[in-house]
């Protein structure tokens, strides 16, 4: 490990890999601060970029654009209540109640504080734990990939915001679409109905900047979108010892369980911040201080949002599994320059993994250092117009996906993709779920038929080894307490609606009007249950 952090800090400490991770915190924060733009358009949109770049700068500037954007989204939570992430939404609880009490300052400065310990801590646990998880992921054969892909796949149908199975119909979608192209053994044309432009299938840049980028261009344009304006200016910044003394633990909680929850494929942003919120409550002496401006509201989540996002790259780039549709982006962007993560990403390209876990460490700093002094100056991009930003993100998407291949039809298929990710959003089908499973499609496809050409054809092999065995119990062990939680969430639920169905006399006529739960009802129909004949 010691030997991988020397090589790691060469690579960040590189004067062009310096600039690019700062170029990914201040991009990062600035599209955390717009609302509806975020990291994942953002990301789509740069994905050509990182065609004239090495693969270890490429993502060490798309990394930092992903956790920088963790802390740009607190800043709009903070001043305006209107998170420019989702996993910023818990910090308007608390976040939103200290600006009105004028102590926005304080609270932006705890949320920087809290975000680079969190990132630090979940750095080290990065350098600890993904050698060793990667040394156990070694023995990982075809079948057990094919266990681990169908974990990951079941993991991406619980990543939708909208329902399951709108989920499970968008991974479906995503699959079918993986197929397009020569098939991998044979290399006979699969669906390209003549086109000879798909013979090698969808780009999957041009897919992820149509969902994500013109998707996104369209259902603001749609939503009439516009940038509230901020009146007062941010002073104060810095928190004082009492603040800092009640956020101490907080943070150190935050951190903990930041890093454990972004391990797992499937947790994130969202999961941490709001276990992380949930945790302080529970434990604080005085609970009806949150939601009113305690700042261990804001410290918790916070620290816990960065602490996962940058443990979110142990199944990344250990396993080969995006736990989100940012990581897949930046899944898709190493595929681009040739390299597939997995298990062997440590022993092969060590300089990119290591380099990524030095850059976070220095990235973080600089987050801490730029985000304090400069909250007026990102605050002051909520003045730029929606149009200006439009036309600028549109023209940077056809430019790019044109210069991949030079191929016109990558940009009918951005527009076509642009279509449907907006329908999508007006329908509520969640785009995540479709590039989860793009990206982890021909994983499993080449997994499976590996499989087969090793048994003659015998798909018990399947089930024959350990490893995938393992993950097997495991994913009906989980899908089976799923089931009873929710059985037994909603079985009280039944009893509670049956004890207030009211008997069937004559005596009691219920108004339709009346609050079907109301305790003058329950009672009004126990004393003629007693007192009248029921019906014959």
């Amino acid at each position: 490990m010691f030997d991988g952090l020397v090589l790691g800090f060469g690579v960040a400490l590189d004067p062009m890999n310096l600039l690019y991770v700062f170029v990914g915190v201040v991009v990062g924060t600035a599209i955390g601060v717009l609302p509806g733009l975020g990291p994942t358009a953002t990301i789509a949109l740069l994905l050509p970029l990182t065609y004239a770049l090495d693969p270890a700068t490429a993502i060490i500037m798309l990394a930092g654009i992903y956790y920088g954007s963790m802390y740009g989204g607190t800043i709009t939570s903070v001043l305006l209540r209107m998170p420019g992430e989702a996993a910023s939404v818990v910090t308007t609880f608390d976040g939103y109640q200290m600006a009105k009490q004028g102590r926005a300052g304080p609270a932006l400065g705890i949320a920087a504080i809290g975000s680079f310990i969190g990132g630090i801590v979940s750095v080290i646990g990065l350098a600890i734990f993904a050698p060793m998880l990667a040394n156990a992921a070694l023995a990982f054969g075809p079948v057990a990939m094919v266990a681990l892909m169908v974990l990951g796949l079941m993991l991406v149908t619980s990543l939708g915001t909208g329902s399951t199975w709108k989920a499970m119909v968008m991974a479906a979608v995503g699959l079918l679409l993986a197929t397009v192209g020569q098939d991998q053994i044979s290399g006979m044309p699969r669906f390209n109905f003549g086109s000879a432009s798909l013979l090698d299938g969808f780009d999957f840049v041009a897919i992820a900047m149509g969902l994500f980028g013109v998707g996104e261009i369209l259902h603001n344009l749609e939503q009439g979108g516009h940038l509230q304006r901020v009146a007062k200016k941010v002073t104060k910044i810095m928190p004082t010892r009492s603040d800092l003394k009640q956020s101490a633990a907080p943070i150190a909680r935050g951190s903990v369980l930041g890093f454990f929850i972004g391990i797992l494929p499937g947790g994130g942003g969202v999961l941490s911040s709001l276990a992380s919120y949930a945790l302080e409550k529970r434990s604080a002496k005085d609970p009806s201080r949150f939601g009113k401006g305690a700042i261990e509201g804001v410290a918790g989540p916070e620290t816990a949002n960065n602490a996962s996002s940058t443990s979110a790259f142990v199944p990344l780039l250990v396993l080969g599994i995006p736990s989100n549709v940012v990581l897949a982006l930046i899944f898709g962007a190493l595929l681009i320059q040739g390299i597939t993560p997995g298990p062997s990403l440590i022993p092969d390209h060590p300089e990119i993994f290591w380099g990524v876990v030095a850059s976070m460490v220095i990235g973080n700093a600089m987050l801490l250092v730029l985000n304090m002094p400069m909250v007026g100056v990102f605050v002051q991009l909520l003045r730029v117009p929606m149009g200006i930003l439009v036309t600028f993100a549109m023209a940077i998407v056809l430019i790019g996906t044109f210069s991949i291949s030079n191929d016109p039809t990558d940009i009918w298929i951005v527009l076509g993709f642009g279509i449907l990710g907006w329908l999508m959003k007006r329908t509520g089908f969640d785009p995540g779920p479709l590039v989860l499973a793009f990206v982890l499609g021909p994983i499993l496809e080449a997994s499976v038929r590996q499989s087969l050409l090793i048994s003659g054809g015998d798909f018990g092999i399947f089930v024959t080894d350990p490893i995938a065995i393992t993950i097997y119990a495991a994913l009906v062990l989980g899908f089976g307490y799923a089931v009873v939680r929710r059985i037994m969430k909603g079985t009280p639920e039944v009893i509670e609606q049956a004890r207030h169905i009211p008997p069937m006399t004559e005596a009691v006529t219920v108004p339709k009007d009346d609050a079907a739960g109301s305790d003058a009802v329950v009672d009004e129909a126990e004393e003629a249950d007693e007192t009248a004949a029921p019906r014959p």
